[in-house]
């Protein structure tokens, strides 16, 4: 569903693209070449503009504690990583979502399966995916649809998913890695079936406490990951009220400093869980970030007993 819809996306983009170009060809520019590399840039500039929006926003109802701020070139590196990770994961990865296949899985290393966030698809995971395949991580993903459903409806999803996953690999348990709101998704999948089939859950930029960038989303599910009043949705104060002590100490909380979705951005940080904090990444790319694979790919060597072999893809 959402890689038809993004690939709808990409066709309008294109079209607009070339209109602009036959305009600026009407308009006196000599050269095609020149007229559409000048359109490429002004689609470009547009969904720029849409990542740059995120920013204010997180900047206006968060913002990096004053420790943890970015000069000036750190910044642009900051919004240009994000933007280009935003790039290929909406232009490309998520257009033709695939999963890396794994040619030797790695003995004893128990599998993963990654669950996606807010309006994605499998294809998010791609560099993720492929790090796990070349470490030989047995892994699978899911789809979550429909994409304006409740979180708690995306859970018989993971339920299945977690079947196939274990009945595929003859594991007795599963590592979740999860992305922003597929967090969430995880622990309601816990809170439902219990920690039994699960090892860990490492949820990358979610917001636990909510995200005040929620409140300009549709959905169902964005409604639950809001923030009314500067204050985490009830949905929300549900699933923390239900959560044990045991259950957060088997989850570990990745996050940004300068998340530019999760607003404020402390909201991802899990009392009870094992949380690690990152600067100078954005959302979309703290998933894809070479520090962040590598320390899932810690997490699943400790899970799994294994050792440091798993680490020679780091």
């Amino acid at each position: 569903m959402i890689a038809r819809a993004l690939r709808w996306l990409m066709l309008v983009q294109l079209l607009a693209m070339l209109g602009v170009a036959w305009l600026l060809l009407q308009a006196g520019v000599s050269q095609p070449a020149v007229a559409l590399l000048l359109a490429l840039a002004a689609v470009l500039a547009v969904r720029l503009l849409i990542v740059a929006r995120n920013f204010w926003h997180s900047r206006r109802f968060g913002g990096a504690p004053v420790s943890h701020g970015v000069a000036a070139a750190g910044a642009a590196r900051l919004f240009l990583a994000e933007f280009g990770a935003n790039l290929r994961t909406s232009s490309w990865g998520m257009l033709y979502p695939r999963l890396s296949a794994v040619p030797s899985p790695g003995r004893g290393l128990l599998p993963v399966l990654l669950v996606h966030g807010y309006v994605c698809n499998r294809g998010f995971w791609a560099p993720l995916s492929r790090r796990l395949a070349q470490a030989g991580v047995p892994h699978g993903a899911v789809d979550l649809e429909p994409v304006n459903a409740g979180i708690d409806d995306f859970v018989p999803l993971v339920a299945r998913a977690v079947d196939e996953l274990l009945a595929q690999t003859g594991a007795q348990q599963v590592l979740i890695v999860a992305h922003s709101m597929g967090g969430l998704v995880a622990r309601a999948f816990l809170r439902q079936h219990g920690t039994r089939q699960v090892a860990r859950v490492i949820t990358l930029g979610t917001p636990h406490h909510g995200t005040a960038l929620a409140n300009l989303a549709p959905g169902s599910n964005a409604r639950q990951m809001s923030r009314p009043g500067g204050q985490p949705n009830a949905w929300l104060a549900q699933l923390d009220a239900h959560e044990s002590p045991q259950t957060r100490a088997l989850i570990t909380s990745i996050y940004s400093h300068h998340d530019n979705i999760v607003a404020p951005q402390d909201s991802a940080r899990l009392p009870g869980a094992r949380n690690s904090a990152y600067a100078g990444l954005g959302h979309v790319a703290l998933a894809s970030d070479a520090r962040v694979m590598c320390q899932v790919l810690s997490e699943v060597a400790i899970a799994s007993k294994a050792g440091a072999a798993i680490f020679a893809s780091c």
